[in-house]
């Protein structure tokens, strides 16, 4: 094949917790291409930034020439996963499941190139709601020993608060999926997070039962910040994929949080810079650190959400908080504006309020709640107190200091939280905003 094999760049790039048969899978994926497939649970219309690193490891498998298999788990989440969950979760409608799953699908097709048959978009729910469940349990439940399934650890964390019979199946659905897609499609690899390990060793073991064929398992570190926080959580809540739902400019700014500590792990994880440039970012600190931290947000974002996202972002940071630009030298690579390169403040977000409204005076700790700067009025409160309130620059002294007439600069006023936080209040003429 040439060049770096999928195994070495997953190894060097922090992608491997686990595998089933480590010489094995090195010698297959450096002497041919192989299909592999990873589960999606589509009990959201979006994935999120937990979704990230399955999704970048199917980048990597497809670059280096293998067919990476998306599977939407259309079926499984009828059930429910128990693995990593400590209470089982919401049941929802079929209707639902397949709506969450066709938005999923089309999400994915900006990772993943699936023309040609160069990697494949699959629904379970194709195969296994025509199960017929008696065949299925003397077919297939006949491989199963409850006792090794009680021993597994997505099992064994549950026991205590209570395992219903339903999760209890999922096991058994997981591991036919991935015999399934070995019979029918050829996959011979399946990875996913580190919880999913008894289910993907279950899945070999069911195949080698049934088809006398060997077949393999990577799984990922399931990822949290250095700080022990977890990944794609925030103040304002879950970071989405769905630009819809998290802003492209809010996407760019989680990543430029990234804490100190994680950037260089998060450059190999998420980007798909090279892995030389990234080890060059051990040795920054200060300003270049920041430089680092905002390649990391343009890299992931545009990887997301696209080259012109990704630069409207940069832009509105640039413009808003005085983000230094990227010297030239650092990630070459990249393709982050460079000093002398224009800046887009368009990615701020905006939200419309009327000028009747400001005619007679807005506290400013009802504006700051209103435009989801603070989750709760007692947060916009707090914030004011603590000095972190601002409108277009101007620090807010008091938690009901009225925001006016006089605040309207060019039919705005900018509210900002913290150094990073920002908000742009677009003020119409007349007395009621347009639905």
């Amino acid at each position: 094949m040439g060049g770096k094999s999928a195994y070495d760049i997953l190894c060097e790039r922090g992608f491997i917790e686990q595998v089933t048969d480590e010489e094995s899978i090195r010698n297959l994926l450096e002497r041919e291409n192989i299909t592999c497939y990873i589960g999606f649970d589509p009990t959201a219309a979006s994935l999120h930034i937990g979704s990230l690193v399955p999704i970048m490891s199917l980048m990597h498998m497809q670059h280096c020439g293998h067919r990476p298999i998306a599977l939407v788990g259309g079926g499984t989440a009828l059930i429910g996963d128990p693995s990593g969950k400590t209470e089982m979760r919401r049941i929802l409608t079929r209707d639902k499941i397949d709506a969450n799953a066709e938005a999923i699908k089309k999400q994915l097709s900006r990772y993943l190139d699936f023309g040609e048959g160069k990697a494949l978009l699959l629904n379970n729910a194709d195969w296994l709601a025509e199960l017929n469940y008696v065949e299925f349990l003397r077919d297939i439940g006949r491989c199963f020993s409850v006792n090794r399934m009680l021993a597994a650890e997505s099992y064994r964390m549950r026991l205590e608060k209570g395992l219903n019979f339903i999760e209890f199946n999922y096991m058994l659905l997981q591991s036919y999926d991935f015999y399934y897609l070995c019979r029918n499609y050829g996959c011979i690899l399946q990875m996913g997070g580190n919880d999913q390990w008894g289910n993907i060793v279950a899945g070999i073991d069911l195949t080698r039962r049934l088809e006398e064929k060997k077949i393999y398992g990577i799984t990922f570190p399931l990822l949290t910040t250095s700080h022990g926080h977890k990944m794609g959580k925030t103040e304002k809540g879950t970071v989405w994929l769905d630009a819809s739902l998290t802003t492209p400019y809010d996407y760019f700014q989680y990543w430029i949080n990234t804490e100190d500590a994680d950037v260089k792990r998060f450059l190999a994880l998420f980007t798909l810079l090279p892995i030389g440039e990234i080890r060059e970012s051990e040795k920054l600190v200060d300003s270049e650190l920041n430089m680092a931290k905002a390649v990391l947000a343009f890299e992931a974002t545009k990887i997301t959400h696209g080259q012109n996202a990704a630069v409207a972002a940069w832009g509105a940071a640039v413009n808003n908080f005085g983000l230094r630009p990227v010297s030239p030298g650092l990630f070459p690579s990249s393709s982050i504006p460079r000093a002398g390169d224009d800046a887009d403040a368009s990615a701020i977000p905006t939200v419309e309020k009327t000028r009747e409204e400001f005619e007679t005076g807005i506290p400013a700790f009802e504006l700051f709640h209103d435009v989801d700067l603070c989750a709760t009025r007692s947060e916009a409160r707090r914030l004011i107190r603590q000095g972190g309130a601002y409108i277009n620059g101007r620090q807010i002294a008091a938690f009901d200091e009225k925001v006016g007439i006089d605040d309207i600069v060019d039919g705005i006023v900018r509210a900002r939280k913290g150094k990073k936080q920002h908000v742009d209040i677009r003020v119409l003429e007349g007395r009621s905003v347009p639905a």
